[in-house]
């Protein structure tokens, strides 16, 4: 099967999920309640799959391995913190807190300050290695869910609460506000990163490669954390953190597609994330009836995956 027929079967069954999340229940005396719910849960599902896939897609590209991920580097980890840090320092009822836009561009922000500091501390360095790499990431990852469970056990009980949807995934309640402001967001994000593909297919080469042909690996490498950090502040916004999802969907990007052009991998993995997101959560919801999660299925399948790539030295 060619690659633009796959790309079409996967946007036509995340249309048939979408359209199930919407349609399936309304009459017309519920329409307009069942809509207003509805339709900002499934836009907020597709923005947040595009983000994680895409981010991690290109992370895995300037990184030149397939195990790495902003959230296992510690940027989820990163998020939860700065919620924390917020209700912590001015309280649940500061404009940081109560204002979606203001508390967004803050998170955001410090998310991008952070990939620029990974990039001026590592990526600048000669000896790249994977694994020092990794552990780097897991190290910063428990040291931000450290401080954040010591910050929530200092906290008010009633503060807590503020804060404790964000600390885990929920694809049932999800910021109405942030839908809007993020739709034109992650679009250009996205435009931005579709238009550097040629120059993510000579990085997959590996650095000196790309050097050698004439890429700014420099520059291309901080363009690319900087969207990545951005693209992963936008999904957990949404959802909240899911660690392992973008590891999985990648990689099965990758072997169902069976290409290494980013032209085709950035939308085949985006629609496979969300076709995954659709389908899971609506298998979860009509089928299983909320007797668990969809983001407990999918890190414990993506936590065992992980382990099997790292066991295997698949890092290529």
């Amino acid at each position: 099967m060619s690659d633009s027929r796959k790309l079409w079967l996967l946007a036509i069954t995340s249309l048939v999920f979408a359209t199930l999340f919407i349609g399936v229940g309304l009459n017309a005396d519920n329409y307009e309640y069942f809509l207003s719910r509805r339709v900002p849960k499934v836009l907020a599902m597709v923005l947040a799959g595009v983000a994680i896939a895409q981010s991690s897609l290109v992370f895995q590209t300037i990184t030149h391995n397939r195990i790495l991920t902003p959230s296992i580097m510690g940027f989820d980890s990163l998020y939860v913190l700065t919620q924390v840090s917020v209700v912590t320092l001015f309280g649940s009822f500061s404009a940081y807190s109560l204002n979606a836009y203001l508390n967004f561009s803050l998170s955001a922000g410090i998310m991008v300050l952070f990939s620029l500091l990974l990039f001026g501390f590592y990526f600048a360095k000669q000896g790249r290695n994977l694994f020092t790499l990794l552990l780097l990431g897991l190290i910063l990852g428990q040291l931000f869910n450290n401080v954040s469970a010591f910050f929530s056990m200092l906290m008010d009980p009633n503060e807590f609460a503020t804060v404790q949807a964000n600390m885990f995934a929920s694809f049932s309640n999800v910021k109405v506000e942030l839908v809007y402001l993020c739709l034109p967001l992650l679009v250009a994000a996205s435009v931005a990163l579709f238009r550097m593909h040629r120059v993510l297919d000579v990085f997959w080469l590996d650095h000196d490669n790309a050097i050698s042909l004439g890429v700014d690996v420099r520059r291309t490498t901080m363009v690319v954390l900087m969207l990545s950090a951005f693209l992963i502040a936008v999904s957990t916004a949404l959802l909240g953190p899911i660690m392992f999802f973008g590891l999985l969907v990648t990689n099965l990007a990758r072997e169902v597609l069976g290409t290494y052009q980013h032209r085709v991998l950035l939308i085949g993995c985006s629609l496979l994330s969300v076709c995954a997101l659709l389908s899971g959560q609506w298998v979860i919801e009509n089928i299983f009836q909320f007797e668990t999660t969809l983001s407990v299925v999918i890190n414990f399948i993506g936590g065992a995956y992980f382990l099997s790539m790292l066991l295997r030295n698949k890092i290529v």
